[in-house]
């Protein structure tokens, strides 16, 4: 899709370029704009990164500006009902409230909570740590621990940092093996890659075979050569059998890597239980598939293996992320061109900073939930174990709770326990561009910038990449008046925090942070970098910095011809500043403490044993998988005209032989049960699932009294979430259990 005419354009017009915010992809955009109203959205030809390319979410910009549900003024909640409130009103509310509660219970009593909306906005992603260092909590918890924390807990323990993922490097790999991902639709998670199907079509032009292992025939699947389906929740054995394969049958090769890569022993002295037999039954895939499928990856000149969402989401997350690794080191295809790559980032990442080849590594367990005792991961608790430290007596009982562009209601495994804990808190505070199933139990509500009035640089996606780069959005449209950008209301609510009070000035409290930070940082050259950065503030002022210090940059005048902010700002009209295709990093990226690819972490391979005594385990009769729309990424996203119009996407996708046996028909609606819970559900009857396993998309269930997303309500959905149990999670990750839960169907009388 390239050209999406909203209104008849009529002049004078004026021209934008802007890096859309709605999902990883991170498309470049044309907008068009009269009399400051969006008129149309098309793809930018010219972006050094997608290249036109473009997909519904970017065209609902326009409803989601001028969306009559979002926020644009503060709500405070007296005697239970909402009502507009100033700026001033709102953080004097919030003073009020919350230093007596801290002083009376602790900082312990607070929590603080985050959402991916949070990853595509600089403001928010750059200076929610400000808030939560001022907090002081142990009680800090994000959206990672719904879908991602596996894959960077194990790139992590392998490579020495969080961000460090191994990228499949698409435009010259010869064989790419999908697991548990729809990257047609999302345009890749955990790897930003717009277009994925024009790329996945130019492999195949090449020669090139693309295979997806999926327990539905996903739109990836329905494009690739083959496709495999698997039951959910035993990647891990499939994964486990080939690695094994790989020794068994000779097939190992380390390639480029071989003098950095410590552990392969240990590996093949692991896999020992995991053969293709074993595996067979465990995960519906027969070990003769197993055993050519191994094949061809360490056949092909140059292969990757991805795997995402549905390798994550799952008890053995972190085990099955893990391997994917493994699998593509011991075939050689570890940094490599055509196989896997790490992006090198101009601005942010910390395997571009400090000594190379070598650093502290990751760890975990530093603190521990109260309740459940799951420990801490990359700073945080699992998203899921919130509700029982809001609901538990005694000390550190959290109390007073944050939530910044959020919807854990909806998005977290039993939404309905954690509604029933938020409204029991002392005090809630959110920063939220809309009143939905989370924000509604509030008694402070900020809204958020539109993404519109908002300049934009992408701080984490650049280091998912399918291609360096560098880009910058400057704002369409003028600011609302009075409207604080939000990391200025991020730094006064840390100033309310820290019995600053709020009165505090955002612009000074920054003024004086930086300087602390360019000191240390700097040293000797702290005043210097004060002067040459002199004009800017906030997050210009950490993107000026971050750029110039970069691995591109200008190295503040020592390289001339250097990446600085002005030069990457000027670029915004030609669609950014290509850096190049990615390239081999290794062992300069590394930041382990053995400076060496850590293959076998002592706590993967103990987790491993878990999984061998459930090798022989036996799959439920019925189970339920989430799945994506192209058309949504965030349950806000319901409420855009745009996205929400069309047939029905809510609805249960069932096998015909499972259909058949419950009694099912297609269209008919029926109970869905599990030992969480129940929900309702319109059925989809499809050979495109795998028999005993049916498929309900997440986000939905905007059928709760008190949200304000009237579109949404108007086919509000099931929510998937309420069939699922919080207390399953990956022990490692701390990530939700969020697919092959067992369940029942019964038709609607």
């Amino acid at each position: 899709m390239t050209n999406n005419t909203l209104i008849a354009p009529a002049t004078p017009t004026t021209t934008h370029h802007r890096i859309c915010p709605l999902c990883e992809a991170c498309c470049g955009l044309e907008i068009k704009v009269q009399n400051s109203k969006v008129i149309s959205i098309r793809g930018h030809d010219a972006d050094v990164f997608s290249a036109g390319y473009i997909c519904p979410k970017g065209v609902a910009l326009k409803d989601l500006h001028e969306d009559p549900d979002r926020l644009r003024t503060p709500l405070i909640k007296r005697n239970g009902i909402f009502e507009q409130a100033t700026w001033e009103e709102a953080f004097a509310e919030i003073e009020r409230r919350l230093p007596p509660l801290i002083a009376a219970h602790g900082r312990n009593a607070t929590g603080i909570v985050v959402g991916n909306p949070s990853a595509h906005k600089i403001g928010l992603l750059t200076y929610f740590g400000k808030l939560a260092r001022a907090l002081g909590t142990k009680n800090v918890f994000s959206a990672s621990t719904l879908d991602q924390m596996p894959k960077q807990l194990s790139s992590g323990l392998l490579f020495g940092h969080w961000l460090s993922i191994a990228l499949p490097d698409i435009t010259r790999t010869d064989y790419l093996l999908v697991l548990g991902a729809n990257p047609v639709v999302s345009n890749g998670s955990m790897w930003t890659v717009p277009d994925f199907r024009g790329k996945a079509k130019a492999l195949q032009a090449r020669g090139g075979k693309l295979v997806v292992v999926d327990p539905r025939r996903t739109e990836t699947a329905a494009l690739a050569d083959a496709h495999h389906f698997i039951r959910p929740n035993s990647d891990v054995f499939l994964l486990a059998a080939m690695v094994h394969t790989l020794f068994a049958e000779g097939l190992v090769k380390l390639g480029t890597v071989a003098e950095w890569v410590d552990g392969v022993d240990a590996v093949e002295q692991a896999m020992t239980p995991f053969t293709p037999e074993a595996a067979a039954t465990r995960c519906g895939i027969s070990a003769d598939t197993i055993r050519a499928l191994t094949r061809a990856l360490a056949a092909a000149p140059r292969a990757a293996v991805y795997a995402r969402i549905g390798t994550c989401t799952q008890e053995y997350g972190t085990l099955a992320s893990w391997l994917v690794d493994v699998l593509n080191t011991l075939t050689g295809n570890l940094d490599r061109a055509g196989g896997v790559l790490f992006a090198k980032s101009a601005a942010f990442a910390s395997n571009t900073a400090g000594k190379p080849g070598i650093g502290k590594g990751v760890s975990t367990g530093r603190h521990h939930a109260r309740v459940s005792g799951a420990p801490e991961v990359y700073g945080e608790l699992p998203m899921t174990c919130m509700a029982e430290e809001i609901e538990t007596p005694g000390e550190g009982q959290i109390r007073a709770l944050f939530t910044v562009a959020t919807n854990p209601v909806l998005s977290s495994p039993n939404g309905p326990r954690l509604a029933n804990a938020l409204d029991t808190l002392d005090f809630m505070v959110s920063m939220d561009i809309y009143l939905n199933e989370t924000t509604r139990h509030a008694d402070v509500i900020l809204p958020g910038v539109s993404p519109l009035e908002d300049f934009h640089y992408d701080v984490a996606f650049p280091q998912l990449s399918w291609r360096n780069h560098a880009r910058y959005s400057p704002p369409v449209l003028p600011p609302t008046p009075g409207q604080p950008e939000e990391w200025q209301t991020l730094l006064k609510l840390a100033a309310i925090v820290q019995g600053k009070g709020a009165q505090a000035d955002a612009d000074a409290l920054d003024d004086a942070q930086f300087a602390e930070d360019a000191q240390r940082l700097f040293g000797g050259h702290a005043n210097a970098v004060i002067e040459a950065t002199h004009g800017l503030k906030g997050p210009q002022r950490a993107l000026e910095v971050a750029l110039r210090s970069g691995p591109y940059g200008d190295q503040w005048g020592r390289t001339p011809d250097g990446l600085t902010l002005a030069k990457v700002q000027a670029s915004n009209s030609t669609g950014g500043i290509d850096l190049g295709a990615l390239q081999p990093r290794i062992p300069e990226m590394l930041r382990t403490p053995s400076g060496k690819v850590e293959l076998a972490p002592p706590s993967l391979l103990q987790d491993l044993q878990r999984a061998t005594q459930d090798l022989r385990g036996l799959a439920p009769d019925l189970v339920v998988i989430g799945r994506r729309d192209v058309r949504t990424n965030n349950s806000w996203m319901h409420n855009l005209p745009v996205l929400a119009k069309g047939p029905m996407r809510c609805t249960a996708l069932v096998h015909p032989k499972d259909a058949q046996r419950l009694g099912l028909q297609d269209g008919v609606v029926a109970y869905i049960r599990s030992t969480g819970g129940q929900v309702q559900a319109q059925v989809h009857v499809t050979e495109d699932m795998m028999p005993g396993v049916v498929s309900l998309p997440h986000g939905w269930g905007h059928d709760v009294p008190g949200a304000q997303l009237r579109v949404a309500a108007e086919r509000p959905g099931a929510n998937l979430n309420a069939l699922l149990d919080e207390r399953r999670r990956d022990p490692l990750s701390g990530n939700a259990v969020l697919g092959g839960v067992a369940i029942t169907m019964q038709l609607v009388a």
